[in-house]
């Protein structure tokens, strides 16, 4: 597969619609780098808990946005994040975060500051790149050459999420991915939606591996100039 022509893709949809494994799989096939931007808002969101700011207080936390330093590695086949020279990667997929990063990533300044940040790691990526999110296509990278937006049902994410967080029941899992999609496309900036010129997968029957195979698919049709 020739990689000389830098592609851009972006893929965004709501949690447990298997956007991180697909984004990692299709950047490794395709040898693209990969950046999970939930992960810089999680490691934000992270770095406000630990250093005592209140997240039910937009403006102490538009005051501290600028504060930590964010670096993500874009690495598909290991893909790192640090806060201040601290690994996160295990610490920002906490019950804790996981329930404050909605109203943290709501915060116009806090989104100024992570979606420039994305921007600049975007453009710095010299074979192309699969950056996954929820208002990549619609805010962040609007000029990327692909965008595909994965859908799921509730019951469906609500299973696959509930596999990944051990111990938790579905019910309970269902219920909270509602409540955050709710307050995620509800937010006035940036909010979670489908780019007008994304391509739409639903995955609620599709195997990781059909899902997969069906998003490099497009990559490669894009790449051939279909």
């Amino acid at each position: 597969m020739e990689s000389a022509t830098p592609v851009i893709v972006a893929i965004d949809g709501p949690s447990g619609t298997g956007k991180s494994s697909t984004s990692k799989a299709v950047a490794a096939q395709l040898g693209l780098s990969y950046l999970d931007t939930g992960a810089q808002y999680r490691a934000i969101t992270w770095w406000m808990v630990n250093n005592g700011i209140d997240t039910d207080d937009p403006a102490a936390i538009a005051a501290a946005a600028g504060k930590p330093e964010i670096v993500s590695g874009t690495d598909p086949q290991g893909p790192t994040i640090t806060v201040d020279g601290v690994d996160v990667a295990g610490p920002i997929r906490t019950q804790e975060v996981t329930s404050k990063v909605s109203a943290v990533s709501a915060v116009p300044e806090v989104r100024a500051r992570i979606t420039e940040l994305q921007r600049s790691i975007a453009a710095s990526a010299a074979h192309g790149i699969v950056v996954e999110g929820r208002d990549i296509g619609t805010t962040v990278l609007p000029d990327a050459h692909l965008k595909i937006f994965l859908t799921a049902s509730p019951e469906a994410r609500a299973a696959r999420r509930s596999g990944e967080l051990k111990g938790v029941d579905v019910h309970s899992t269902r219920e909270a991915l509602i409540k955050r999609d709710a307050a995620d496309s509800s937010r006035k900036t940036s909010p979670l939606a489908k780019a007008d010129d994304a391509v739409e997968v639903d995955t609620t029957e599709l195997t990781l591996a059909q899902v997969i195979e069906c998003v490099v698919t497009l990559v490669e049709e894009k790449r051939a100039g279909k």
